[in-house]
């Protein structure tokens, strides 16, 4: 017996004993509790905590219907809600299926019960589980300030470029973080500023890339009245503003090689001159920067200085793009699906296994950012509570391709569809059709969320 999975507690509530019999013999991998009564399992949920349960709704006192099923459903959700209960009934299955779902059950299975098909629903409800765990544990670091900034993260490449900003954070240090757009370069500049001793003053941050070449200047340096046409008052720039505390240079590769000579020269001597101004102005002010170029490539092509290269760059830290951040995307996920629902009042249960499996294998060329859009759009658009890998945009060619599990469930959809076309709706000749059987059926239509 493998004892990893033997030490999961799966509680069987059935009140057939040899099926209860036979079902203790078929999770011989699993430490199986049975039960045949509301009151037993409520007092092994209690007792065991199972995170998995399979629930017969036909329990006495009413083995014909479905009543004590269900008030054993509710009751046990609402002593342990994150519990899985997988619901099986062969009393009006398509019914008692959507009333479960509906209720709060993770699947449902129509009698008769195949072993097999049962068994690979309880170990996708284990799986599930564990995410949500995983999610709630990191989710609780994040919140408890264990991850530098308040990222959101669990993946190693991650956790030790927040260990590293947090050991710089105190030296006062130019530090240059270098990744792709998208990344949390931003995040991680305000996470370092608030784990410096300057935490208390200023952090001021300017995309060099976002603002035209002529008026760059201008916005870093400040400039004095009548400076030029329109310098209607003395305006100080951004390395002012930013006195005692963090500038945060972001895309400091766009920055224009004139202007280049000028910030070098405030790197060194820590004083400005605005424009049109003769008074050098002293300035303590701490620098962060970040690009996704290739700086060291532009240095040979001429076009970034080397000496201020090496006077922005001290430290250099190198963020892991999105798709090296192993298991991130879906931790990431969960937590703007939250977010977006709260913020547009919608209410959603999670993902689809497809789904999760497209948020895992995407390149995510946007990163970060490209999630968060991502998600944001399905939670405004999506029309069912469980979102899919459509409703994410990843169930295109480039995801599918690379996926036999999406080209297997894409093809499932297409053939669907067709079928209950063909058919006029008739979901007994659709499932002849399609060679399957009708809870074969119902849990497909149910799967991929599809109107009968």
């Amino acid at each position: 017996m493998n004892s990893p999975i033997a030490s999961r507690k799966l509680l069987v509530v059935e009140d057939d004993e040899g099926l209860q019999r036979q079902l203790r013999w078929s999770y011989e991998d699993y430490d199986v509790v049975t039960a045949g009564d509301r009151a037993t399992a409520l007092d092994a949920v209690e007792e065991h905590s199972p995170a998995v349960v399979t629930l017969d709704l036909g329990l006495p006192p009413d083995p014909d219907g479905t009543s004590e099923g269900f008030a054993t459903l509710d009751a046990i959700l609402r002593i342990k809600p994150g519990t899985k209960v997988i619901v099986a009934s062969g009393h009006g299955a398509r019914a008692s299926g959507l009333r479960a779902i509906a209720s709060g059950a993770f699947d449902f299975y129509a009698k008769p019960i195949d072993i097999d098909e049962l068994g690979m629903i309880v170990r996708r409800a284990y799986h599930v589980h564990d995410l949500e765990a995983e999610n709630r544990r990191l989710t609780a670091a994040q919140a408890g300030g264990d991850v530098l900034g308040g990222i959101i993260t669990g993946a190693p490449e991650m956790l030790k470029v927040a260990r590293m900003i947090e050991r710089v954070a105190t030296a006062d240090v130019t530090v240059m973080l270098l990744g792709a757009s998208g990344t949390g370069k931003e995040l991680l500049a305000r996470g370092l500023h608030e784990a410096s001793l300057r935490k208390g003053k200023p952090f001021v941050a300017i995309n060099c890339a976002a603002i035209p070449e002529n008026l760059l200047e201008s916005e870093l340096f400040g400039y004095e009245k009548g400076a030029y046409t329109g310098a209607a008052k003395t305006t100080e720039g951004k390395i002012e503003l930013a006195e005692g505390g963090t500038l945060f240079l972001d895309e400091i590769g766009d920055v224009p090689l004139p202007l280049q000579v000028k910030l070098l020269r405030f790197l060194q001597e820590r004083v400005i001159e605005r424009i049109g101004g003769r008074r050098a102005i002293p300035v303590d002010v701490r620098i962060v920067c970040a690009t996704h170029q290739d700086l060291e490539a532009m240095i040979i092509a001429g076009r970034f200085r080397e000496d201020l290269y090496y006077r922005l760059a001290e430290i250099i830290v190198r963020i892991p793009s999105l798709a090296a951040r192993h298991g991130d995307a879906t931790l990431l996920a969960h937590h703007f699906l939250a977010k977006f629902g709260r913020e547009h009042g919608r209410t959603f249960k999670g993902f689809t296994p497809a789904a999760l499996t497209a948020l895992n294998d995407w390149h995510w060329p946007g990163n970060v950012r490209e999630l968060e859009n991502k998600l944001k759009r399905a939670v405004i658009m999506a029309e069912n509570p469980l979102l899919d890998a459509v409703d994410l945009d990843l169930g295109g060619k480039d995801a599918a391709s690379l996926n036999l599990k999406l080209v297997r469930e894409d093809a499932d959809r297409k053939a669907i569809r067709l079928a209950l076309a063909r058919t006029e709706g008739n979901l007994s000749t659709t499932s002849k059709l399609l060679g399957i059987s009708r809870p074969t059926l119902y849990d497909l239509l149910k799967q991929y969320a599809i109107e009968s």
